[in-house]
């Protein structure tokens, strides 16, 4: 659909909030955890955090858990019974104050679980979800959104954005059929479309490279030393997948007990030397070098190349998490 500019007053987006709650719905937003913004569930708009540049976590996570029940079966002595979780109605969930890179990751993540097959668990929850972003106003020197065809107003993968004008009230962008919705909903809280562009309200985030240089560039670059060079600091820990809101890598795991059991999907990474570990002992990925270059080429090349979307977002969460201090910008712009 075309979009459709509003103008919101700070107080109407609380009441928006307490209807959309009032409603039932599960909402997932900005909350203050000891030092660390996370994304997380609440019930009142009080429990919000206030200023924060992006959450600690990314938003995949309300869509893609942790880990996941795929089914559940149990033997009787009539056969065996299969419990299918993606059978069961999923409840309507709103992701409230994600910013535009969050919002964005989920054309790419939703590439991977719906392009070639459609996975279920995910397509279930992620037509259920609603997805209310605030632009940025700030940056740090780990954000690269600008690099990767994004920006700290992107409304790619919102339904609604809103950006903070200098009046104090806010532009809203219904940018979906779901985000009409809202606004028809809630009629008496949006007014006439404000005079004033978003533009001088937000961020200036740097380009740091050309996205579509990188991903020419690196078909030419597999036997590069640089891989090496650049993953030496490597703990291979996985702090950096755990928190990008584009990775989506899984193992299964089966718990058997006795007559019944459970599969389970659980995010991997192909960080770990365990990822590609063969049951003959051979590693086609043996070193940091290896897997550091798989991780690269994988958001920068292969993903572009066939869904012709980047696997990153520009957030800058997995060179804030690197506990050895590596910076992806370091790896990508020396390329």
């Amino acid at each position: 659909m075309r979009t459709e500019n509003y103008s919101i007053k700070k107080p109407s987006i609380e009441k928006l909030f307490d209807n959309l709650a009032e409603r039932g719905k599960t909402i997932y937003a900005p909350k203050n955890n000891g030092e660390r913004v996370l994304f997380q569930k609440i019930k009142n708009f009080g429990e919000m955090a206030g200023d924060y540049l992006v959450t600690a976590n990314s938003a995949k996570e309300v869509v893609f858990p942790r880990y996941e029940k795929v089914f559940s079966y149990k033997k009787t002595e009539d056969g065996i019974l299969i419990d299918d979780p993606a059978d069961i109605p999923f409840p309507e969930v709103v992701l409230w104050g994600s910013r535009p890179c969050d919002a964005a990751a989920f054309i790419p993540l939703t590439n991977i679980f719906e392009q070639d097959y459609t996975d279920n668990l995910y397509s279930n929850r992620r037509k259920n979800l609603l997805v209310l972003s605030f632009s940025c106003d700030t940056c740090d020197e780990f954000c690269f959104c600008t690099s990767v065809n994004g920006g700290p107003g992107n409304t790619a993968g919102s339904d609604i954005l809103f950006t903070k004008l200098s009046t104090g009230d806010f532009l809203a962008e219904i940018i979906t059929e779901k985000g009409k919705k809202v606004v028809e909903e809630n009629p008496s809280l949006f007014e006439a479309s404000p005079t004033e562009e978003k533009e001088g309200n937000l961020a200036k985030v740097e380009t740091r490279f050309n996205q579509d240089e990188i991903q020419a560039k690196l078909h030419e670059l597999f036997e590069d030393p640089l891989w090496a060079e650049k993953s030496r600091a490597c703990l291979g820990c996985g702090s950096c997948v755990f928190v990008c809101p584009v990775c989506s890598c899984f193992d299964i795991q089966d718990e058997a007990h006795g007559s019944h059991g459970t599969r389970l999907r659980c995010w991997d990474s192909c960080g770990f030397s365990l990822f590609t570990l063969h049951a003959s002992g051979h590693n086609p990925r043996p070193d940091q070098g290896a897997r550091w270059r798989q991780r690269i080429l994988h958001k920068f090349r292969y993903m572009p190349d066939k869904s012709k979307v980047a696997g990153c977002v520009g957030c800058g969460r997995c060179s804030r998490s690197c506990p050895a201090g590596i910076n992806i910008l370091d790896t990508v712009t020396a390329l």
